[in-house]
């Protein structure tokens, strides 16, 4: 019934909103005129969804029901400067060089201080009297020579992990692309049954949603959040027998506390000791959490089944695309996961991290003897350069976590949304809605004409109308073309 369990959104007036009543129901639904609903819309831009042409009932998430898929405001708070992913829709007018938000430099600025602490100690030392005859300097050809074996190991670092970050981003690119073909195979070639229209209509939207489910379950899956108790997956896998919802109702369930200021602070300038373990949600668990992509994944194969047995699905081909769907939402779900945990082999990192820090801790005994005191900002500058190449491929290995410069799977999951939301919008399109529609121009470009004027006439006329398109734009071009000559003749004749 409409406004059951408080899922329906109140209708203006005090009145429930929810679905369309049947002719069972003892509560009949709102009925809103359509000057009240032009009103409506005017002062809260309502979306109406028009029922039969009869009844008009108003689904307004904005005023009513919380959206947790729309893009929030910005807030004033430093902590969201700091972290990500970053709002690809937002603009920023400021030129590269000078934007923060994004920028490895925060990170930084604890390495560069060291390093340029370090530099004015040999420097200060060396050019001194406070150790008589003390000079650290040596000869710059050591610079040279393990410059290219830091470029070398700097260079395999970020391109390992640009490569994961790129790989990253086609399975989610892949992700979209499945939801969309499923969702065409569930919206416009499954049939509705007459007996049993309204239901089968409901359960599409129910499939629907649950593509939706598995995109936001494994955006949480793979920053290490098993459980449901999330603003964006709560309500969509609330109907459903799954682990993590099991394991979400215990009332003994971790979650996790607000950082302090210090802890924040810390990861934000890349203290290490102030990182927190990603898996400490999967580590603390008490029961178990399942794999919610795979169960979500099960109930839609399942759908797919029913709707094939009970001939809503009836074409071979379309039947083979559904079940090439369920294969490839679950390839994607497999693929980002190996992004995820095939990280470069830690015996590479730490190699390419010393021999980076050592290189960098050498350089002012190298630039001592010929720039003096100029030491301290050089190595300085040096040393930004050099540590932001290694820090930008530690920033960017895993492209899933919640860093500014990781992928924004919150997008791509709202991207997800009203691409279904636009497909289900309206019923299953007709050809002859379309296709003889007044305002079908079918040689345009060539003719004005619409559909029911060709359709008076002959079929050798419309055939003729084909054969003369090539040499009707074929003669365009060449008047085109020979009209641009001449004029570019007569301006050259002007300037001389």
């Amino acid at each position: 019934m409409a406004g059951e369990d408080g899922g329906g959104p109140a209708a203006p007036g005090g009145g429930a909103g929810g679905a369309h009543a049947s002719g069972n129901d003892h509560v009949p639904a709102p009925i809103i005129t359509s000057g009240e609903s032009m009103n409506i819309r005017k002062q809260e831009s309502h979306q109406s969804v028009n029922n039969n042409g009869q009844d008009d009932y108003i689904i307004s998430p904005r005023v009513h029901t919380p959206n947790p898929f729309s893009r929030k405001n910005t807030s004033m708070d430093i902590d969201d400067y700091f972290s990500g992913p970053r709002d690809l829709q937002k603009h920023s007018k400021w030129p590269l060089f000078l934007q923060m938000h994004g920028s490895i430099l925060p990170k930084m600025i604890i390495p560069l201080i060291w390093v340029g602490a370090w530099s004015t100690i040999i420097t200060w030392l060396s050019l001194t009297d406070t150790l008589p005859n003390v000079n650290l300097s040596i000869s710059s050809i050591l610079l040279t020579v393990t410059g290219f074996v830091v470029g070398l190991g700097l260079s395999f670092r970020n391109s390992t992990a640009y490569e994961r970050y790129a790989e990253g981003r086609r399975y989610w690119s892949q992700l979209t692309l499945t939801c969309q073909s499923l969702a065409r195979v569930y919206w416009v070639h499954t049939k509705e049954r007459e007996e049993c229209s309204k239901e089968d209509l409901l359960a599409k939207i129910t499939a629907l949603n649950l593509l939706t489910a598995f995109a936001v379950a494994l955006k949480h899956k793979l920053r290490f959040e098993p459980y449901t108790y999330y603003e964006d997956i709560s309500d969509l896998v609330e109907h459903l027998e799954t682990y993590a919802r099991s394991a979400t109702r215990d009332d003994d369930v971790f979650r996790p506390k607000k950082p302090n200021v210090f802890k924040v602070v810390g990861e934000h300038l890349g203290v290490s000791f102030a990182a927190s373990n990603p898996r400490k949600l999967i580590k603390k668990a008490q029961s178990p959490i399942g794999n919610l992509p795979l169960e979500i994944l099960t109930y839609l194969a399942a759908y797919t089944d029913d709707i094939i047995g009970n001939g809503q699905l009836p074409i071979p081909m379309t039947q083979t695309m559904a079940y090439n769907g369920m294969q490839a939402l679950n390839d994607v779900m497999t693929g980002s996961e190996r992004v995820l945990t095939t990280p470069l082999p830690l015996a590479y990192t730490i190699s390419i991290s010393q021999i980076t820090w050592a290189y960098v801790m050498l350089l002012p005994f190298q630039l001592l003897k010929d720039l003096k005191w100029v030491t301290i900002p050089a190595a300085v500058c040096a040393s930004y350069i050099i540590l932001g190449l290694l820090f930008i491929g530690r920033e960017i290995e895993n492209p899933f976590g919640n860093d500014v410069n990781d992928l924004p799977m919150e997008l791509y999951c709202q991207q997800i949304v009203q691409d279904l939301e636009t497909m289900s919008s309206r019923p299953r399109p007709r050809q002859g809605e379309w296709v003889q529609s007044s305002r079908n121009k079918l040689f345009l470009g060539h003719s004005d004409s619409s559909y029911r004027v060709w359709a008076g006439r002959s079929e050798a006329a419309i055939r003729q109308a084909l054969r003369s398109r090539p040499h009707a734009q074929f003669e365009k071009e060449s008047v085109n073309s020979t009209a641009t000559t001449v004029k570019t003749e007569e301006d050259a004749a002007q300037r001389v």
